[in-house]
């Protein structure tokens, strides 16, 4: 006989049956790859370009790596010590040197440079060049390759140096046009440095240079190459006196040998930082520790000599992006730990929907003959035609979107995904029909009861989740940490899910008995409806729900932390909302706080001035401030700003006694009778009124203030104190420019943004808002799942209330008020979870680091901490509520539309 037909394939035909449930179940793994791929490669992207972002911020001379030696000493013939900072014996170095570089480092060309120059400044004693206090300014002298390209002549030309020995005194030089403008140097003048043993060095002014790319590392290695600065002899009182640098010929280094400025060779390679990524952060680390004392010291040895030493500040600047980055780390892995629990059981729920869906169907085959491995084959293959296909979309989106980053993190995350996506539907069918069943076993949440082995599940739960908490309580974020620790979050919501499912049907059962004594019906069929929904149905979501709740509970607080840390921190450092001071210390120009309280948005201004005094007649050391204020307008100013605010009756003067605020250390050393105190206009007597731990005009440290209007022989205001929340910073500035040149403008808005501006902590941040916002939909996806679940049961009941009489609006309230309990009890287990986990978690949580730039920057008084905010525990409980509603109601409505015969004609099986 032939072969009869075998028919219509499986999957095609089962896939044909259903096309928008496969359509929904395509999109669904797609949206989960896409999120398990894009996470990892996020995370790396923020991370490389916050390690980049941190070497391109730090100044040149604390990332380059400089190698130098000292210049060859007298012991060797003059030729030779001559020969040996030639250029070309200097060029052969530094080619061996950049060769020698351990990966991952590589020079900048660019940037790098090499020479001879004076480790100590040189005094100049020429009478034109400025003199602060009296004392002679210091060169430091440059004979560094590489100037043509790295500069620009203004006026004159680039130093030569024809034939130079060391016995020379005569050699050119060049200078940058600031240097020019600060020292009173022209083309043509002459610079007389008598620190020779013979004779003094004389350096001709050739050229004024005209940097290019000045904040880069050829000019900005060595700051007062391009910039002259004041700096200060040490003495009491200190004094002033300018430096600078002057670039020669790199041929006239032999001419620095017989000096007394400590002449040395130097090699200054720049770090290329394109190429770095985050993960080569201890790469780095380890490479400048083998460079600076180390097999790389050896070798670099090996071509500069056996004395040559390596320095670099490039650990340092690692060092607070990797302690950054491990703030940060476990706080979004918290993110990510969240986001994967619901979506896990979202997919769970979807695997679970279908199966209820095809309960009947598959008991039939079951009961027909149908093995396990056989029916568990043809539903994984009905699974990963959709999910196989839309993985793979998922991880090409993900890849198109972020493509600087490792690729092996993402294919395990979209397999991970698509694994889970293609095993659920088999797994939940074949844990259903172990054996073949007549009928349909009761499944109501009411009547559950766990079993043994779903217990000690719940107990091993329980006791990570406390090992997570004590451990991030006792050892915080801060170290290397674990999964265990970044996890605590979602292991307590998830403990106190299975908690409260097992808590649910007490209340059901406890409300049903004074609903049934009701007149109407709706109250009592909504709480036995709830209590008969199947377990499976009410068990996920509300795992789902607690476990997205807790999540953004927790991920904002931290971010509304951070915010408040940030704000503090910019507050201190201020003061105020704006800050007008001279950069010199001179007094503020007559009439500039008139020009500033006439800016738009300005409420008040106060000038205030500083001094230091001596706390008696023998202390030579003047090291107190003392703060010369306005009483009315600063004791606005610090109530407005929130920092050690008084009364303005506090401030003034008694019987020629000064009433003063103090910082508590001041208070205690000085007391609170008079006191006699020496400042630089004479002896002022004063008296503490008050004690406050800061005050706008020093928000650090020790401090006294006083009226003004007592101090005498002190100079007029040098800051001014500005408040109000929306003052134009554009006018403040003009306002300040037509007022004087040497005015600078510090802002507490542009403060704060510079806090929150950096890659690392931006990325984590949008990272961190995203996967809560995703954990919320997918939370909210396993609502509507839960309601699906049990959406034909609750349209045909209410097609057969219908016949009885039920009308349109009981029917909604009906459906609404089954759908209530549970979403009651998720938002109000998730504030209360939310909440307790904020508080048992805050002690762990190392907010400073995690807001704010750097190891070394400013921090709130006392730390930050981290506490709940209240609408990241009210909003998304709210939101859970409202769906649930508006879902019941929506169904209620598409149930009402259709007729009552279409749910309870013959045979229907739901």
């Amino acid at each position: 006989m032939p072969r009869h037909d075998r028919g219509a394939p499986w999957v095609r035909t089962r896939l044909r049956t259903a096309p928008l449930s496969t359509v929904a179940f395509g999109v669904l793994v797609l949206v989960t790859a896409f999120l398990a791929a894009v996470l990892p490669r996020a995370v790396e992207a923020y991370e490389t370009d916050g390690l980049r972002e941190g070497l391109a911020v730090a100044s040149p001379d604390s990332t380059v790596l400089e190698l130098r030696a000292p210049a060859p000493g007298l012991e060797r013939p003059e030729k030779a010590r001559a020969d040996a900072v030639s250029p070309e014996a200097l060029a052969a170095v530094h080619d061996g040197a950049r060769g020698l570089l351990p990966a991952p480092l590589l020079e900048d060309p660019a940037q790098s440079a090499y020479g001879v120059r004076t480790a100590k400044s040189l005094m100049a004693v020429d009478r034109s060049l400025p003199r602060p206090n009296g004392l002679p300014p210091r060169f430091g002298l440059f004979a560094q390759s590489g100037v043509t390209a790295h500069a620009t002549v203004r006026e004159g030309r680039l130093p030569t140096a024809g034939t130079v020995t060391v016995d020379t005194r005569v050699v050119e030089g060049a200078v940058t046009a600031e240097t020019a403008r600060t020292m009173r140097l022209r083309t043509g003048s002459t610079l007389t440095l008598p620190e020779f043993p013979d004779r003094p060095l004389t350096v001709r002014i050739t050229g004024i240079l005209e940097p290019q790319q000045p904040r880069r590392s050829y000019w900005s290695a060595e700051p007062v190459l391009r910039t002259p600065a004041l700096t200060t002899n040490g003495g009491r009182p200190p004094q002033l006196y300018w430096e600078a640098g002057v670039l020669l010929a790199p041929g006239a280094a032999p001419a620095l040998l017989d000096g007394q400025g400590d002449p040395e060779k130097y090699w200054r390679m720049a770090p290329e930082t394109g190429r770095l990524t985050g993960a080569d952060a201890s790469a780095l680390v380890a490479a400048v520790a083998s460079l600076e004392n180390g097999p790389g010291l050896v070798r670099m040895r090996g071509v500069a000599g056996p004395t040559a030493q390596l320095s670099t500040g490039l650990e340092q600047v690692v060092g607070s992006y990797t302690t950054a980055r491990e703030a940060i780390t476990p706080v979004v892995a918290v993110a990510a730990f969240g986001i994967a629990t619901v979506a896990v059981v979202v997919l769970v729920m979807s695997g679970g929907l279908a199966a209820a869906r095809r309960e009947a169907e598959l008991a039939l085959l079951r009961a027909r003959g149908g093995s396990l491995r056989g029916i568990a084959g043809r539903l994984l293959a009905e699974t990963a035609v959709p999910a196989l296909p839309a993985a793979a979309c998922g991880l090409l989106l993900a890849v198109l979107l972020v493509d600087e980053a490792g690729l092996i993190p993402s294919v395990l995350g979209a397999g991970a995904v698509a694994l889970l996506a293609c095993a659920v539907l088999p797994v939940r069918a074949l844990v259903a029909h172990r054996r073949p069943r007549a009928h349909q076993e009761r499944d109501d949440l009411a009547q559950a009861r766990p079993g043994a082995r779903r217990t000690i599940a719940e107990l091993t739960l329980l006791v990570l989740a406390v090992g997570s908490v004590a451990a991030l309580r006792r050892r915080g974020t801060g170290g290397s940490g674990d999964l265990l620790v970044s996890a605590a979050p979602v292991l307590v919501g998830l403990v106190a899910a299975l908690v409260l499912v097992r808590l649910y049907p007490l209340p059901l059962r406890w409300a049903a008995g004074p609903a049934a004594r009701l007149r109407g019906v709706v109250g009592f069929l909504s709480l036995a409806r709830a209590g008969r929904s199947p377990a499976s149905a009410a068990t996920l979501p509300l795992l789902a729900l607690l476990t997205a709740l807790t999540t953004a509970a927790f991920g904002g607080s931290v971010l509304q932390g951070v915010a408040d840390a940030r704000d503090r921190a910019a507050l201190l450092a201020t003061g105020a909302d704006a800050v007008v001071s001279t950069t010199d210390g001179t007094v503020l120009p007559a009439g500039l706080a008139r020009a500033v309280r006439d800016v738009e948005g300005v409420r008040q201004v106060t000038a205030v001035s500083t001094t230091y005094a001596s706390e008696g007649a023998s202390d030579e050391a003047q090291s107190l401030p003392v703060v010369g204020v306005e009483p009315d307008s600063y004791a606005h100013v610090a109530r407005w700003m929130g920092l050690g605010g008084f009364p303005a009756g506090r401030l003034g003067v008694t019987g020629g006694v000064l009433d003063a605020v103090a910082s508590p250390d001041v208070a205690k050393r000085l007391g609170r009778g008079p006191r006699r105190i020496v400042t630089d206009g004479g002896p002022v007597t004063v008296r503490i009124t008050e004690v406050r731990p800061r005050t706008p005009a020093l928000t650090e440290g020790e401090f006294l203030l006083v009226d003004a209007a007592g101090l005498k022989g002190v100079g007029g205001p040098t800051t001014l104190l500005a408040t109000g929340a929306g003052l134009d910073a554009k006018a403040l500035r003009a306002a300040v420019r037509e007022a004087g040149a040497d005015l600078a403008v510090t802002l507490r808005a542009e403060e704060r943004a510079a806090l929150s501006d950096t890659p690392l902590q931006a990325g984590a941040e949008r990272i961190y808002v995203w996967a809560v916002a995703a954990g919320a939909g997918y939370a909210l996806l396993a609502l509507v799942f839960g309601l699906l679940r049990t959406a034909p049961e609750r349209a045909a009941l209410l097609a057969r209330l219908r016949t009885l009489g039920l009308t349109a609006r009981q029917g909604r309230r009906l459906l609404g008020l089954e759908a209530l309990p549970q979403a009651l009890l998720a938002a109000g287990g998730g504030m209360a979870v939310g909440w307790a986990t904020v508080r048992l978690l805050a002690p762990g949580v190392d907010l400073d680091r995690l807001a704010l730039a750097g190891p070394a920057g400013a921090t709130a008084p006392g730390g930050a901490v981290l506490r709940a905010d209240l609408w990241s525990l009210v909003l998304p409980a709210a939101g859970a509520v409202l769906l649930a509603g508006a879902v019941a109601v929506g169904q209620a409505w598409w149930a009402g539309r259709r007729t009552p015969i279409t749910h309870l004609r013959a045979g229907d099986m739901r």
